[in-house]
Order: C-alpha cells, then structure tokens, then sequence
C-alpha cells in the first residue's frame, strides 16, 4: 500500500513504488520514479525524471534536482541537496531570463547502500559509490569511491566504510586491506592515495 499525506504533492505522472510514504509537504515532479518501500520525510524536494530507488531514506528537506539518480538503499540525510548545474545563472550575458535552451544538465549518480549525510550539497557530474558515506554538511565536488568516507568542504577521503557503516580499520600486511571491528567483514582497496 502506498501512503500519501494529503498535504503532499505527487504528480500523476510520477511512478511511485509499493510500499513508498510520502509525508507531509513532500514535493514528487512529473515522470520521477519512486521505488518500493521508500520514506520521503516532510518538505522532501524530488525534481521530475529523478530516479530514487527501493528501499530510499530521503530525510526531512532533503532536494534532489533533475538529473540524480540513487541506486536502492540510499540514506538522504535532512537538508541535503544533490544539485545540477555547475555554473548556474538567472540570466544570460545579455540580461535575458535563461530557458531549458541555455542549461546543461549535470548528473548525480549514488550507488547501493550509500549514505549521505544532513545538510551536504553535491555537485553535479560525480557519483557516489556503493556503501559510501558522505558526512554532515560536506560538498562533494568530485567522485567518491565505494565505502569511501568523506567530508569537509570540498569533501576529502578521511578512510572507509563497511556497509553495516561501521569506519574500517587497516588490517593487513599489505596497504589497502581493511576489516570492520563490528561485524568482522574484509575489504581490499585500490589505494586512493594518503587520506585526509
């Protein structure tokens, strides 16, 4: 069963998935696709053509702008905003209000399981890996790596993350080996380079 609440405001021609809860003020645009068993907390932004898959977390005020797409299982923390346009104006050189003609779209994608915390802004043109997480109020400028954990502003790689979320530790004779101290699973890593 799909739940709604009468204060939300969902396009008839957005695709929402079994399950999904829609709360209060949530926004859901033309042709966006909502997977199954979804939450979309108060004051939720999603733009038209966004694609969220099952099993999404968005968090109270969290926008997501045409042009993102999140894999199944994604966090959404509250505030987040996961934009599109990399160098955005109002108006042309010549004054003119800007249309669709004079906008390139920019694309978020976010893997599996990835979590993004409150407040963050991503910027268009990366994508966020499987499992990754991306902490409070950091801007993510480039690519993060799966169970890649950043943050600051511009977000840095400060270690890695198991998918039970849990920080990793380095544990192994060879650099790039990491195991999780809570629930036991290994990793192995392509060295990103020093961490910050």
């Amino acid at each position: 069963m799909i739940r709604v609440h009468p204060s939300a405001e969902v396009s008839p021609l957005a695709t929402i998935g079994e399950g999904t809860q829609i709360w209060h003020q949530a926004q859901v645009r033309e042709r966006a696709r909502i997977g199954q068993q979804c939450i979309l907390g108060k004051g939720v932004y999603v733009d038209f053509d966004v694609v969220v898959g099952d099993r999404c977390k968005l968090q109270n005020g969290a926008m997501l702008y045409h042009g993102v797409e999140l894999d199944g299982g994604v966090f959404v923390g509250p505030g987040a905003i996961l934009t599109n346009d990399l160098l955005p104006r109002s108006i042309t050189a010549d004054g003119a209000l800007k249309t669709d003609d004079d906008w390139q779209v920019g694309r978020i994608a976010v893997g599996y399981g990835a979590s993004l915390g409150a407040g963050c802004v991503v910027l268009p043109d990366v994508s966020i890996g499987r499992f990754a997480m991306v902490g409070a109020g950091a801007v993510v400028t480039r690519s993060v790596p799966d169970h890649g954990l950043v943050r600051g502003n511009p977000a840095r790689l400060a270690g890695y993350v198991c998918a039970c979320g849990q920080p990793l530790i380095e544990d192994g004779p060879n650099r790039g080996e990491f195991r999780c101290p809570a629930c036991q699973r290994s990793y192995q890593f392509t060295p990103e380079g020093d961490l910050a």
